[in-house]
């Protein structure tokens, strides 16, 4: 075998590998940040904040006695805390703890109060919950807001061009259908005729112009997703989908339709790519995948997809978006995400739809390498949907997790004496062996699953 056959191969598993990284860390960092500050304004006394396990690269102890440290294996990190055990604050150090006063007790994880310890405990998956709000408004506020009237803000490459229409104009009517905003846009959309030029009625100027504009909602791709069936393929945004199976296409629904109809078959695509000339192409053949898609209303759709989406021929003319109006769709986007994900786990469960929608770190890791690619906006959405998805697992009520601490200070609060040590042990061996069951299943997917 040919040594620098494998280097293209190389690079990508390296490329993936550092995308991973990169993701877990932030969201790693962030989610033991929520820890170390909550139990440091609690009282609880932090001993060691870690990115990473194994052996130590570079530390620093800081004026309150906390070592930060970088260590061997980015793959986590934890908060030591006074008193701890272990790195997962799952036993105390009992000798450590026999020798201190009841004023350095109150420092330690296992010596303050149960409000303390909670509030400590929880701060990590919250954390991860505003990382994701934050983010999510972020986008929301530099990509801004569309304005009520639809109104051209820039027009999308497409292999006719846009004919007549230009930026600044104001969508009257398509084919006679009034379009005062865009819910009437959207409507429009399933009603005009699929032919490639439509009469338009639009405010330029000052003057009303009936003019000549491509199809409302084209065969263009605006998004690809990662790890999709149209990701493999190669295909890029602003891909213009041409023909499918030889039929040619017009509009997005009429690619949807020659999707459903090939039901899991192979098909062939004709590509025009920005850049290209007018009658350059390349053809493209992929396989459709049958996939899970949860819905705003909650549940699941299953449907033949190439993982791609489209969108208006044109982006729309926006305004400033607030910054109330960022953060509520922050939480909007934070709390659909993670409604889908327990929908998701319930009807994994219950057979509804298939387990090979639970993933492991191969198809994350596979996933962070294919956001990044398709540029700095997606890899940094996607740190937002994997922040979310990390803060609602801890959540899960499993020893172990952050969730299962929670459980035993609920526990502790009502009885007012924490679980009794052995059975506290028992519990815990259990969990672990639940997180490592789910770690393994999701693995088992990552190389059997489609």
């Amino acid at each position: 075998m040919d040594f620098i056959t494998l280097l293209p191969d190389f690079g990508n598993l390296l490329y993936t590998i550092a995308a991973f990284v990169a993701a877990l860390l932030v969201i790693v960092t962030v989610h033991e940040f929520g820890h170390y500050i909550i139990g440091r304004l609690t009282g609880i006394r932090a001993e060691v904040f870690s990115l990473g396990f194994g052996p130590r690269l570079i530390s620093h102890i800081d004026l309150h006695g906390t070592r930060w440290q970088i260590a061997a294996i980015p793959l986590g990190g934890y908060v030591k805390f006074l008193g701890d055990a272990n790195a997962a604050s799952a036993g105390a150090d009992v000798e450590a703890l026999a020798h201190m006063t009841d004023d350095e007790r109150r420092h330690t994880m296992h010596g303050a109060p149960v409000w303390a310890r909670a509030a400590t405990v929880a701060a990590g998956p919250v954390f991860n919950f505003v990382l994701s709000i934050l983010i999510f408004a972020g986008v929301f506020l530099w990509t801004g807001t569309a304005t009520d009237v639809p109104t051209v803000g820039a027009v999308a490459q497409l292999p006719g061009g846009a004919l007549d229409i230009r930026p600044g104009d104001r969508i009257v009517s398509v084919a006679g259908i009034a379009t005062p905003d865009y819910p009437a846009v959207r409507d429009a959309v399933e009603t005009v005729p699929a032919i490639p030029a439509l009469p338009y009625v639009v405010e330029r100027g000052g003057q009303t112009l009936e003019v000549a504009g491509p199809a409302l909602f084209p065969a263009r791709l605006s998004g690809i997703g990662a790890g999709s069936a149209a990701a493999d393929a190669g295909l890029q945004p602003g891909d213009v989908v041409m023909t499918a199976g030889g039929s040619p296409l017009v509009r997005f629904a009429d690619l949807q339709a020659a999707v459903l109809a090939a039901d899991g078959a192979s098909l062939d695509l004709t590509i025009w790519r920005p850049g290209m000339a007018p009658g350059e192409s390349l053809s493209v053949t992929l396989t459709p995948r049958r996939t899970d898609l949860p819905l705003r209303d909650g549940g699941f759709e299953t449907r033949w997809l190439i993982g791609a989406t489209g969108d208006l021929f044109f982006s729309p003319e926006t305004r400033r978006t607030s910054l109330l109006e960022a953060v509520q769709g922050g939480a909007s986007e934070t709390w659909f995400i993670a409604r889908s994900s327990l929908s998701g786990m319930w009807n994994m469960l219950t057979g509804a739809i298939s387990s090979c929608n639970l993933r492991g770190p191969i198809g994350i890791a596979e996933t962070s390498a294919q956001a990044a690619s398709a540029g700095l906006g997606n890899f940094i959405w996607f740190v937002a949907m994997l922040s979310t998805a990390v803060g609602l697992l801890n959540l899960f009520p499993i020893p172990v997790l952050d969730g299962g601490h929670l459980v035993f200070h609920a526990w502790e609060a009502i009885t007012g004496k924490p679980p009794a040590e052995r059975v506290l042990n028992v519990l815990m061996t259990l969990g672990l062996v639940v997180v490592l069951g789910l770690m393994a299943f999701g693995l088992n997917n990552d190389i059997f699953c489609p």
